[in-house]
């Protein structure tokens, strides 16, 4: 009976570990399936790109076979078209001493080369930059620019691309250094148009012909955060195309004006306030006494030397222009203001010298008078004396003679004491500083308002702009 079941088990033993051994088997079977199965469609899906990488290759070279870059397209049957549109990624700064401003552009042409057609799986091929050597480009350059970079950080910041039917894109980065003629006759209330010229340098019209991709309204852009400027505003843009003649021929030159109006707050901080409040220092010396010379002669001087530094400095942040700006006109207003008290002074000096001088003679007069004998009488032509008596040596002195001619003495002497009182011109003010006190405040807010409402209000004239076509 023991052996029955221990038999019995071995049997039940040997059945589950075939059965285990079958499902592993199946597992394993299963699993080589599905990475025979993976295997072949990576090698599939690289097969496919090795096919289009050769056709590509084969494209490119079969595009290039007998291509020559020194021709432009289209040569001898039609002219060539070049779209162009920018992007500005930064713009400024702007140096007024140079008459310059710096822009970072992505720059952008498109044109077509009947010769660069293909038929392949894709429309468009994203070329790399080496090939723009090997295949016709525009020879374009800014007729503005001081100074260009192609920028080459990590690599060459160009983009090329191809379509199916011939048309090129090439895109580049650049940083440009151009001119931007200025008139500062507003200044520092001005506003200036700062243009950005480019065209063919070898090609006329009649042969390369040059194009606003979208428009001119619309292929200008500029980012919104790409100002780079302190003293002024990025008011707007425009765009427009000119035709310019040469001995040469009849070229095309694109146009882009950055249109700027400058900020007024740093000047008025630097120069208008500085300029306002040193006239008023010269007008507190009409508020001084006119015996107060060297108050005064310090308030003068000292006004005038400030003034002359303050037109130094405002000039030298302005290139050296043979007209007068709106803020040499102020300073030169505020410089006559500040000269005018001293003037002023002067004059008010010289005749306060004149009358003190006049009255202290008196004054030192009338405190040590002349002793006089009174019975000395000074006689008229008809022998009559002016004290209604004469001198007769043979006579002897009447009473009523010496009590007339002592009285008269001391009439005399009240008289020319009550005449002169020496504290009568000292701390007096100056008719000439009591006018000054009102004419002058009341001429330079004049002065002022006139200023200000003549150069804020006023449209201001931008030079150079033009309109968009």
């Amino acid at each position: 009976m023991v052996m029955d079941l221990h038999s019995a088990l071995n049997n039940k033993v040997s059945r589950i570990s075939v059965m285990a051994r079958l499902v592993l088997s199946i597992l394993l079977l299963c699993g080589c399936q599905n990475s025979l199965c993976l295997s072949s469609s990576e090698a599939q899906k690289e097969a496919a790109a090795n096919d289009n990488s050769t056709v590509f290759t084969r494209i490119l070279d079969g595009l290039l076979d007998g291509y020559d870059n020194r021709l432009r397209p289209g040569l001898g049957e039609n002219v060539t078209e070049i779209k162009t549109n920018i992007f500005v990624t930064s713009f400024g700064p702007v140096s007024d001493t140079e008459m310059e401003y710096t822009i970072d552009v992505f720059f952008r042409q498109s044109w077509k080369d009947e010769r660069l057609c293909f038929k392949g799986p894709m429309e468009m091929l994203p070329l790399n930059n080496l090939l723009a050597s090997n295949i016709w480009t525009p020879d374009t350059f800014f007729l503005n620019g001081k100074k260009s970079i192609a920028h080459n950080m990590t690599t060459p910041n160009k983009l090329l691309r191809l379509q199916d039917d011939g048309t090129l894109l090439y895109t580049m980065r650049l940083t440009i250094s151009a001119e931007c003629p200025m008139q500062l006759e507003d200044f520092p209330m001005d506003a200036h148009a700062c243009p950005l010229k480019f065209g063919s340098y070898a090609y006329p019209v009649s042969e390369v012909v040059y194009t606003w991709t979208q428009g001119a309204a619309k292929s200008v852009v500029v980012a919104e955060d790409g100002s780079r400027l302190n003293q002024y505003h990025l008011i707007g843009h425009n765009a427009g195309t000119q035709n310019i003649h040469t001995s040469r021929g009849q070229y095309t030159v694109m146009m882009a004006h950055f249109l700027l109006k400058r900020k007024i707050g740093y000047f008025v901080i630097q120069t208008y306030m500085p300029c306002f409040m040193t006239v008023i220092l010269s007008q507190v010396s009409f508020w001084l006494n006119r015996e107060s010379v060297p108050a005064r002669t310090v308030f003068g001087v000292t006004t005038v030397l400030t003034m002359t530094t303050l037109s130094i400095s405002a000039r030298n942040s302005l290139p050296k222009v043979a007209y007068a700006t709106a803020m040499d006109w102020f300073i030169a207003v505020c410089y006559a203001f500040v000269f005018s008290a001293l003037i002023e002074f002067a004059t008010v000096n010289y005749f306060t010298k004149r009358s003190w001088a006049w009255d202290g003679k008196k004054a030192l007069e009338a405190q040590h008078p002349k002793k006089r004998d009174p019975m000395v009488l000074s006689k008229k032509p008809n022998n009559v004396c002016s004290a209604g008596v004469n001198y007769t040596p043979n006579l002897t002195k009447d009473v009523s003679i010496s009590t007339i001619s002592n009285t008269t003495s001391v009439q005399l002497r009240a008289s020319e004491t009550k005449m002169v009182d020496p504290k009568k011109t000292y701390n007096s003010v100056s008719k000439i500083d009591k006018m000054s006190r009102i004419v002058f405040p009341v001429l330079f807010g004049t002065f002022n308002l006139v200023y200000w409402a003549t150069y804020l209000n006023r449209e201001p004239l931008v030079n150079g702009a033009v309109t968009s076509t």
